[in-house]
């Protein structure tokens, strides 16, 4: 993959997206493509004192719908925001681009265009009609899978099934090999309860449905292991001699991972045909035209992208790749629409 560029999505253009994807570009020797408005990206560059037009890096124009001023997201750029991942996913597909790092988007102004959008994961998952994904954090010497993503705490637990936590562990283990290049992952896995349900008493949820999928997955030949109760099994020297830890639930995983990781996490989509990592943080509305924002979890996803690209790609995964350029860029009965379709 060395000199195919990857993309960079410089994601929702009122908030730190633009100003740190401009900030890692200038920090990387990866050849990058900035997808985003040209006239945003250069006005962002000249207001907090960086080169322009980023050495290194050439970038793909997609015209905003409304003018933006910082920290004040506008519900008529919303397709804009998805267009962007549109086109990076297309390349990747395409070959144009090794892999593609995302910058932070902001899920409710996009739900306020019309448009359905829980997050990255589901979107991508859609658009390239994907079986099954996972969220995986990657920082602070940890790797963190989740079972559940973006749900309310109220619905986790009627969402964990035997199949679908033996997806999770299907698509960790594959990708670990394939795209981490570790030959036999051992991963553990966290109970839902405190104290892993305490022999039932405080849950069944570890006996009923996690203890079957992890002995089916091992029966299948995945080194997991567990449940284990999440507040030991994040003690550090436990969670260190593990290649990756699957949690129940976004909080479970997340919070320990990024006090662990102090703003360098990156964030992997394992399951799809083609190489995604993104920040491990929002888009910061607060700090968006300050010329304060911090580059790092951008410039470690760019870095991480190029890492895992750079891995031979096996048989399968390529023919996976194949199928998806060939097909529709929607997964069917799916939510959520690419951006030129779909409500308003």
């Amino acid at each position: 993959m060395t000199g195919v560029p990857i993309a960079i999505t410089t994601g929702e253009p009122a908030g730190i997206g633009p100003e740190i994807a401009l900030r890692a570009v200038l920090a990387t020797e990866r050849p990058c493509v900035l997808l985003g408005d040209r006239v945003l990206l250069e006005q962002t560059a000249r207001t907090i004192g960086l080169a322009w037009p980023p050495p290194r890096c050439s970038i793909h124009h997609e015209a905003l719908a409304e003018p933006v001023a910082p920290g004040h997201p506008r519900a008529a750029n919303a397709r804009y925001v998805l267009k962007l991942l549109d086109r990076a996913i297309d390349g990747c597909l395409a070959g144009q681009y090794c892999a593609m790092a995302t910058a932070p988007v902001h899920k409710a102004v996009i739900n306020e265009a019309g448009i359905a959008f829980s997050g990255h994961t589901e979107y991508l998952a859609a658009a390239t009609g994907a079986r099954a994904v996972v969220m995986m954090l990657v920082g602070g010497g940890l790797r963190v899978a989740l079972a559940t993503t973006h749900l309310p705490l109220a619905q986790v637990a009627a969402a964990i099934t035997p199949e679908s936590l033996g997806r999770t562990l299907d698509v960790l283990d594959q990708d670990l090999r394939s795209r981490f290049a570790i030959p036999r992952p051992h991963i553990a896995v966290a109970g839902l309860n405190p104290h892993a349900g305490e022999s039932g008493y405080l849950g069944r949820e570890e006996i009923d449905v996690i203890g079957p999928a992890i002995a089916a997955a091992r029966r299948r030949g995945i080194d997991a292991e567990g449940p284990w109760p999440a507040d030991t099994l994040f003690v550090p020297a436990r969670a260190r001699s593990f290649d990756a830890i699957v949690a129940m639930y976004h909080d479970q995983g997340l919070a320990p991972l990024k006090y662990a990781s102090f703003g360098h996490g990156v964030n992997v989509t394992l399951g799809l045909p083609l190489v995604r990592t993104s920040v491990d943080h929002g888009t910061a509305l607060d700090l968006a035209g300050s010329g304060r924002a911090d580059p790092a979890s951008m410039l470690a996803s760019i870095e991480l992208a190029a890492e895992l690209a750079s891995h031979e790609v096996s048989t399968s995964s390529r023919a996976e790749r194949k199928a998806a350029r060939n097909s529709p860029k929607s997964a069917p009965n799916s939510p959520l629409p690419r951006a030129g379709e779909g409500r308003g």
